[in-house]
């Protein structure tokens, strides 16, 4: 039989300056580095240069639902232009993202719809850190 495994999205966490976020969305929580590790250049002859790119700089949304008790905390991180650390955990899968640098970038998109749409908070990350 091959390996079994179990996956279950209540298993991540989000704080932001120590307040933990809930009343997570669907899509929950993305992150990535804004730019590649490095580049690469080549020459008129051919002679290629690796270049180690130093930029540390990520981009973390959270998503949550319109009724997340969360959702008045982060409008005001917003407006006030908090920045703390931010750090997404999941504790089953080993797996951490975020950095102590963080600022929300601007308030979620707000639609008025049929039904209650998701709020998503995008965060500009200075020391993005996967773990």
């Amino acid at each position: 039989m091959g390996r079994f495994s179990q996956y279950n999205a209540k298993d991540w966490s989000a704080t932001f300056d120590g307040v933990n976020i809930t009343g997570f969305g669907e899509e929950m929580i993305t992150g990535a580095k804004d730019e590649e590790m490095f580049s690469s250049s080549v020459g008129a002859q051919g002679d290629a240069i690796m270049n180690e790119v130093n930029n540390d700089l990520g981009t973390i949304s959270i998503t949550v639902q319109r009724t997340s008790p969360s959702v008045p905390y982060l409008k005001e991180c917003a407006k006030a232009g908090k920045v703390a650390p931010l750090w997404c955990n999941n504790l089953a899968l080993k797996e951490t993202i975020g950095g102590e640098i963080a600022r929300i970038k601007n308030y979620a998109e707000i639609a008025a719809a049929q039904e209650a749409e998701d709020l998503t908070f995008e965060f500009q990350v200075y020391d993005y850190t996967v773990k």
